[in-house]
């Protein structure tokens, strides 16, 4: 399950799909979904992800991870949290811009994933390599 279909959203739920995962997309904005591929043959779901009740069909059945992708550090962590807290799920990843909150919550154990870290990674990488 997909929680933001943005811009990173709608790709990994496109690329997932194509690679035979049945994906589960929800956003707020039925427009969001223009995003996804034409190919994308999962389901969409119009519905706010801190809302368990466009959640929790889902979750019930047999999902294996989720990613809150929303554009909105604090959002994602709440519903990394919620979901971890209250479904037997197996990864439960949360999308967080913001370095230092980042670090916190992968302290409190919720998987986080910072594009701000990779960008500076891939940045010094490439000027360490010219």
């Amino acid at each position: 399950m997909i929680i933001g279909c943005g811009r990173v959203g709608s790709v990994l739920a496109s690329r997932l799909d194509e690679e035979g995962h049945h994906v589960v997309v929800l956003d707020r904005n039925q427009q969001a979904f223009r995003r996804l591929s034409e190919k994308f043959s999962g389901e969409r779901v119009v519905g706010n992800g801190l809302v368990e009740e466009f959640v929790r069909p889902t979750l019930e059945k047999k999902t294996d991870i989720l990613f809150a992708i929303t554009d909105k550090d604090n959002i994602n962590l709440m519903i990394a949290q919620r979901v971890k807290l209250n479904f037997q799920l197996g990864r439960v990843i949360a999308v967080v811009h913001d370095s230092i909150l980042a670090g916190l919550y992968k302290e409190l154990a919720v998987e986080t994933v910072c594009p701000t870290d990779l960008v500076i990674e891939n940045i010094l990488k490439t000027i360490q390599g010219s």
